[in-house]
């Protein structure tokens, strides 16, 4: 019955579209009855992931193909379930979002297109994460490569916008070659296409580490890891914003169910496989943090964080595969409920600040944070929002990035007694809290607070209630699970065992953390925060009302030129942090008495994306240049080359050796 109602999600997702398809330019009863149809169908999945997740239902289903190769296999568990979670929620703010950000009115052009495709986008995920064998995997993998494609292309008028894409889509599909690689070596150790276990002695060490790799490097592609996150910035930045949010808050955990699920089909992994998970995921929180803290771009500052907090779900992936190694129940249990509640939690808070970027952007039709300032006075709602989902995505009590990373930081104190790699580890999680620390206080000082930088701030007010609304039911739940963490104890036992069944009755994750006396310190502190907002909101009030400027010590007229910049602010720590992100600037000369007006601009760009893969291309392009002749633009030269190729193909499936004795008279062949 479950899996009906998934089947029922699925087919509601598709439909959603459709009927604006046939619709008017301008008609809005279509993108209602769509963002309708995400929703019933996200309450339907909802159910059905919570019956997994709680009430144990596990179901079964095959649709019969033409051969028995190509029938397609499909099965909801634990782990499926607890990834169709924020597949749902997101999805459905999202549609909600789009109602007011991306109306038919205002897009008549790309709203229906975009409407569809995003409900083909929520679809094929889902379908990914129920798929049980490798043609539907791969089937749906592709259909969720492609949608996504054309909605990081939305605007593809615009040069910056089609770059993205064009990039996600070739960094995609080398991802999708891997994974071609990974079923086939996996078809050939069971000899099934189906996604199942490989029993102890199946495979040899070399076979099951090189499915490993395969698996670490296609699905690290999907999900931004460091050096495989190139494609991230571009697309993450020039989608629309309710795109964005889906795209770091569900699309990237694709990739995390995907490794996930190749390591429940490996037995007895060694030590090693959890050292590099736990390395990359080091390098990727640490250096995407430190990329977040140079860009002036509101979205690709938040496109770097998602880097930032998959690295961080690595590290309590590579924690619990070390302990899965050295047998320790205490290793796997916090980094693997790290890990998973992080996935949750990052879906959440990651998507609410995208959404509240988008209406940022909305109001004051830039990206660029040194252009804005000042906006919590005409957006107090976004504001707040925003606000909330920076003190999550620190990890801040008493919101619900605390909870996931505080499982990490004690798993990585327990490895103290196993090895000392990991404990190291740990000095990094809390340099990247730091960091995430100093770049939001930059974000939203830069944003929200101060004088305002632009004359628009004059027009800007609150976004409609239709994106309101969404990024109050994310951040609700970010509360709800930094308040009352024994809510999650459940759906994370019920992975946990599934992905190592050896736990089911091992020390459950409430002995090892006490998740009961951190309710009543989360209220009292959250109580304590909702009294200081309070108060200030109180003091704001009177001291607009006496009309006394902010930080006036000693100017009678302050002016957005006496404030900090997001550039002036990060300065100090990008030059620190320098060799890693090699900044360029340009700065003006200043001479004279009276100087003339002059500008300053420094940028950090991506250094794997310029300074490595865009060098590579040009110097593959200047060797392979001279092939060019063989594009004639001639189809009898083109029918001469598949002709060779065919040749060529012939030969080499022919049993030369004994064809060779039979033509010189040597026997039959």
């Amino acid at each position: 019955m479950w899996l009906c109602c998934l089947m029922g999600a699925v087919a509601l997702f598709v439909a959603s579209g459709v009927p604006g398809l046939f619709a008017g330019r301008r008609a809005t009863w279509s993108q209602t009855l769509a963002a309708a149809m995400m929703v019933g169908g996200s309450l339907l999945g909802i159910s059905a992931a919570m019956a997994a997740l709680c009430a144990g239902a596990v179901a079964s289903a095959i649709l019969r193909g033409p051969l028995p190769e190509l029938s397609l296999h499909f099965h909801l568990d634990p782990l499926a379930a607890f990834f169709l979670l924020p597949i749902c929620v997101v999805g459905a703010a999202g549609s909600v979002y789009g109602l007011g950000y991306w109306s038919q009115q205002s897009h008549p052009r790309t709203g229906r297109k975009l409407r569809f495709l995003y409900g083909l986008f929520i679809a094929s995920m889902a379908m990914v994460v129920l798929a049980a064998d490798a043609i539907a995997f791969l089937f749906a993998w592709e259909v969720m490569a492609l949608s996504a494609f054309f909605l990081i292309s939305t605007e593809e008028g615009k040069k910056d916008v089609r770059d993205a894409a064009w990039l996600y889509l070739v960094a995609t599909h080398i991802g999708t070659l891997f994974l071609f690689a990974l079923f086939a070596m996996l078809r050939a150790a069971c000899g099934t296409f189906e996604l199942r276990p490989l029993e102890p002695g199946q495979a040899g060490l070399g076979l099951r580490t090189a499915i490993f790799l395969v698996a670490l490097a296609g699905f690290g592609l999907k999900a931004g890891m460091m050096p495989l996150h190139f494609w991230l910035p571009g697309a993450h930045a020039n989608a629309p914003s309710h795109i964005s949010a889906v795209l770091s808050g569900v699309l990237l955990k694709v990739g995390i169910y995907g490794l996930l699920r190749t390591l429940t089909l490996l037995p007895t992994p060694p030590v090693s496989w959890g050292g590099v998970v736990l390395l990359l995921g080091t390098v990727s929180a640490v250096v995407g943090v430190l990329f977040a803290l140079g860009q002036h771009d509101l979205k690709r500052l938040l496109a770097y964080h998602s880097v930032e907090n998959i690295g961080i779900i690595l590290m309590g992936l590579g924690l619990a595969m070390i302990g899965q190694s050295r047998g320790s129940p205490a290793l796997i249990v916090l980094g693997l409920a790290g890990c998973l509640l992080h996935v949750w939690n990052h879906a959440l808070f990651k998507s609410l600040l995208f959404l509240a970027a988008g209406s940022v952007i909305h109001s004051a039709r830039t990206r660029d944070i040194d252009l804005m300032g000042g906006l919590a006075r005409p957006l107090p709602k976004t504001a707040l929002l925003f606000f909330i989902g920076a003190l999550a995505i620190c990890g801040l009590p008493p919101l619900n990035g605390f909870i996931s990373e505080l499982f990490i930081y004690l798993g990585l104190f327990h490895s103290v007694g196993i090895s000392s790699a990991p404990a190291l580890a740990a000095a990094a999680l809390a340099l990247v809290g730091a960091l995430a620390l100093a770049c939001f206080v930059k974000a939203f000082g830069s944003v929200f607070l101060g004088l305002p930088r632009s004359p628009r701030i004059a027009f800007m007010h609150e976004s409609p209630a239709t994106m309101v609304g969404p990024m109050i039911v994310l951040a609700s739940c970010c509360a709800a699970i930094g308040l009352f963490p024994l809510l999650v104890i459940r759906p994370l036992g019920a992975v946990i065992g599934q992905w190592h069944p050896e736990l089911a009755h091992a020390p459950v994750l409430g002995e090892l953390v006490p998740l009961a006396a951190l309710t009543p310190t989360a209220l009292l502190l959250a109580g304590f925060l909702v009294v200081v907002y309070i108060w200030g909101r109180s003091r704001q009030v009177a001291t607009s009302q006496r009309g006394v400027g902010t930080w006036d010590c000693g100017f009678a007229q302050p002016t957005s030129r006496m404030q900090y910049t997001a550039s002036s602010f990060a300065a100090g720590l990008v030059d620190l942090f320098g060799g890693v992100l090699r900044p360029a600037s340009h700065e003006p000369v200043i001479s004279g008495e009276f100087p003339a007006a002059s500008e300053y601009h420094s940028r950090v760009g991506d250094v794997v994306l310029e300074r490595v893969l865009w060098r590579w291309w040009a110097w593959f392009q200047s060797r392979v240049g001279g092939l060019r002749v063989l594009q004639q633009g001639s189809v009898q030269a083109y029918v001469l080359y598949i002709l060779i190729i065919l040749s060529l193909l012939m030969l080499m499936a022919m049993p030369l050796q004994a064809t060779l004795r039979s033509l010189l008279g040597g026997g039959a062949p």
